[in-house]
C-alpha cells in the first residue's frame, strides 16, 4: 500500500508558485511544463520541484491536481498568451489614462485556457478601479482580476541585479517577504545609510534579514563594540573597533591609534570572556596564577 502523496510544485510567470497533487503520476522531472487545474480552469506553469509527503489524516491534501505534461501545442498556446499580454498591458495602461486613476501597472498574466487575465499594479493608497474593471471586461470579454502589490513584489517580477553583482534574491530563491526592521542592520554593526541598506525596490534589502541569524551567531562570540580589552601582544587596554565576521577576527585600537588583530582562536584561548554573562568593564587575558609559574620556571 502506497503511504505516500505524490506533490508537484509548479511555478508560473512572475515566481508565482503552487503545490498539486499528481494523482495520474506523471513522470515529471524539475524544468518540464504541465497544465494544473485552477479555481477556474486551467492554468500552465513549470515543476519546480518534486516531492512526497504522508497521507496523514491530518494533512489536507492539495486542492487542484495537475491535468497532464505540457503538449506542443500547449506550449504554443502558451507563447501565444505572452504576446497577448503585451497588448493587453497597452490597452489597460489607456484605459487607465482615460480614468485619471493613480496607478501604475506592472505586469499582466493570462490564464492558460484565457477565461482570466490578471493586470498586476502599485499604488500609494486604495484604488476605485470599479469602472476600469468593468470596461476591460467589456474589451476583452472574459474574467478580470486587478491586483494590487507592493514594491517588493514589483521588482520581483521585474527582476534585476543587487549591488553585489548577482541576480536578485527574490526572483531567484526567496519565496516569501518577511519583515525586516532598521533593528537588523544595527545588530549586524552596519551604518544606517539608507541608500546601502535599500534595495532596488527602495526597502530595506532582504539579505538583512537571512544573514541576521548567521551575524548574530559569530558576534555573539565576541564583545560588542567599544568594549574596553587587554591588548594580546601590548600590555595596554584598548577598545574593540571592529569585527570582521566572515574572517573571524577581532580588531583592537589603542589610545595611539594603532591596531591590533585578534583571531577568534586567539581570543578564545587567550582571553577570559564568557558571552552568556554580562560584558565585564575590562576583558583581560588569562594568565597563569604565580605559584603555577614559579613550579613551571622550576
Amino acid at each position: 500500500m502506497n503511504n505516500q502523496l505524490n506533490i508537484i510544485e509548479i511555478e508560473f510567470k512572475g515566481l508565482r508558485r503552487g503545490v498539486f497533487s499528481n494523482p495520474m503520476e506523471f513522470p515529471f522531472k524539475l524544468g518540464d511544463c504541465a497544465v494544473v487545474q485552477v479555481e477556474r480552469g486551467m492554468d500552465m506553469g513549470v515543476v519546480s520541484h518534486i516531492g512526497h509527503r504522508p497521507c496523514a489524516t491530518e494533512l489536507e491534501p492539495p486542492e487542484y491536481s495537475i491535468v497532464r505534461k505540457a503538449s506542443t501545442e500547449d506550449l504554443q498556446r502558451l507563447q501565444e498568451n505572452r504576446s497577448k499580454e503585451k497588448d493587453a498591458l497597452k490597452v489597460c495602461q489607456s484605459m487607465v489614462s482615460d480614468h485619471q486613476l493613480e496607478m501604475k501597472l506592472v505586469d499582466v498574466e493570462y490564464q492558460f485556457d484565457g477565461r482570466k487575465i490578471t493586470f498586476f499594479f502599485t499604488a500609494d493608497g486604495r484604488v476605485d478601479f470599479r469602472a476600469l474593471v468593468k470596461d476591460l471586461a467589456g474589451h476583452f470579454r472574459t474574467r478580470i482580476d486587478l491586483r494590487q502589490i507592493g514594491a517588493r513584489d514589483e521588482t520581483r517580477k521585474l527582476s534585476g541585479f543587487g549591488i553585489c553583482g548577482r541576480e536578485l534574491c527574490c526572483t531567484t530563491w526567496i519565496t516569501e517577504f518577511l519583515p525586516i526592521t532598521t533593528q537588523m542592520p544595527k545588530e549586524q554593526n552596519l551604518s544606517l545609510n539608507p541608500q546601502k541598506l535599500s534595495g532596488l525596490c527602495g526597502r530595506l534589502k532582504c539579505c538583512l534579514r537571512f544573514e541576521l541569524d548567521f551575524y548574530q551567531e559569530v558576534l555573539g562570540e565576541f564583545p560588542p563594540l567599544e568594549t574596553r580589552i587587554e591588548g594580546l601582544r601590548r600590555e595596554e587596554i584598548g577598545i574593540v573597533e571592529k569585527i570582521d565576521v566572515f574572517q573571524r577576527v577581532l580588531t583592537i585600537k589603542y589610545a595611539d591609534n594603532e591596531t591590533e588583530d585578534v583571531s577568534y582562536q586567539d581570543f578564545k584561548n587567550e582571553y577570559r570572556f564568557n558571552p552568556e554573562q554580562a560584558i565585564p568593564e575590562i576583558i583581560t587575558k588569562r594568565r597563569q596564577p604565580s605559584e603555577h609559574r614559579e613550579k613551571t620556571d622550576s
